[in-house]
């Protein structure tokens, strides 16, 4: 198991739909920015606008390395369909040291 604090992250963003979120996961993975993208159905609830939202999203949880994470904010900017969309990175302070090296050789 690695340790090493910050050098992998899991970012988070939201979509619409599911064809939306597997085109953006698509195209993030071709481009290099992650190494592995899941795609999850969620319910979320906020408010946007002064009014309350009850929404189906689509959750994508995006494999990286923590030095691509302001190229990848840049590029989900560009290509997010939402005006605001979530973008949260998370670092991964433990993992399996075999899968961060995989995560490693498949991004840029």
């Amino acid at each position: 198991m690695s340790t090493e604090a910050s050098t992998h992250c899991v970012v988070q963003t939201t979509l619409p739909s599911e064809a939306q979120a597997a085109e953006l996961a698509r195209a993030i993975v071709s481009a290099r920015l992650g190494a592995c993208v899941q795609l999850q159905a969620i319910r979320s609830f906020y408010v946007w606008q002064e009014r309350a939202h009850d929404e189906a999203e689509w959750l994508l949880a995006i494999k990286t390395r923590r030095a691509l994470y302001p190229q990848l904010e840049a590029w989900l900017l560009e290509h997010h369909p939402y005006d605001t969309p979530e973008i949260i990175c998370l670092p991964i302070t433990a993992g399996s040291s075999a899968y961060l090296d995989w995560v490693d050789g498949h991004t840029n």
